[in-house]
């Protein structure tokens, strides 16, 4: 198979799934399984993209194995994670306040909108096929640190998802806001070690960049989920939901604790 070829067959695949996703949130009525699926899309056609043979390489290289190995660990924590969650419980908030505003339309719109995410899980699989690729012999300092990083990622974002069930398992925080532990010091810490996870691929796409230049394109991986959580359709919409729900409380907590980016808490200050 060609790099053309392969490619192509990459973004249908993603294509093809996130329909899969759009026929099951509708005949459900839970939206979250949307993101689950989303999870599992790019670990499955991440994974594909660092194996698959193509045109003019010896065997499978140990980076390959590697870059393979670390997407599907990501995508089956988070994947597993989203559908523990979303099974036996309501429609996603943020989901449910998309198809309020599209009205008699959500139906279409929410194909179309499931379709842009598949582009978003095609451009992540592009940046671990150029990680997974990289023709630098043996393996060096810098994919010991893209794993180190990944690793950190996963341990994080499963240790703030847990402290956050944890936290809604009480009764006794029913209606609070979530800050204990890592929601202490970021509002989204389970957003922040997700893009974080990203940088590994970039890592390890560096390694020997100057005999492989296509390996700057793995930037665009964090890039673009940088972009993604923090101004598209992750932070937004959830805080939005939670300003409706929480009120006071979330402004409070807003006031005093970054939005992303970990750091000590304020007593009085406007959150970056």
């Amino acid at each position: 198979m060609s790099y053309p070829i392969l490619i192509l067959a990459l973004a249908l695949a993603c294509a093809l799934l996130m329909t899969a996703a759009w026929a099951i949130a509708e005949s459900t009525g839970q939206s979250g399984w949307v993101d689950s699926i989303w999870s599992l899309t790019v670990g499955v056609v991440g994974v594909a993209a660092a194996l698959v043979p193509v045109a003019g390489s010896s065997g499978i290289s140990a980076r390959q194995i590697m870059v393979a190995g670390l997407v599907a660990l990501w995508a089956l924590r988070l994947g597993i994670h989203i559908a523990v969650r979303t099974q036996g419980g309501g429609d996603d908030p943020r989901y449910a306040n998309l198809r309020d505003k599209w009205g008699e339309d959500a139906r279409t719109q929410l194909f179309l909108f499931l379709q842009i995410q598949a582009a978003s899980a095609f451009l992540l699989v592009v940046s671990i096929l150029v990680a997974a690729r990289n023709p630098a012999p043996g393996l060096g300092v810098l994919d010991a640190v893209g794993v180190g990083v990944l690793l950190v990622a996963v341990l994080g974002e499963g240790v703030a998802d847990r402290q956050l069930t944890r936290f809604r398992a009480d009764p006794g925080n029913r209606g609070k806001v979530c800050d204990v532990g890592l929601w202490g010091v970021s509002r989204h810490p389970n957003y922040f070690f997700q893009w974080l996870g990203w940088l590994a691929y970039a890592v390890i796409a560096l390694n020997g960049v100057g005999t492989y230049p296509w390996g700057w394109l793995a930037l665009t991986g964090p890039a673009f989920m940088y972009a993604l959580l923090v101004h598209i359709s992750g932070i937004p919409p959830l805080e939005e939901h939670m300003l409706r729900s929480r009120g006071e409380a979330f402004r409070a907590y807003q006031a005093r604790v970054n939005a992303f980016f970990p750091g000590p808490a304020r007593q009085d200050s406007q959150a970056p």
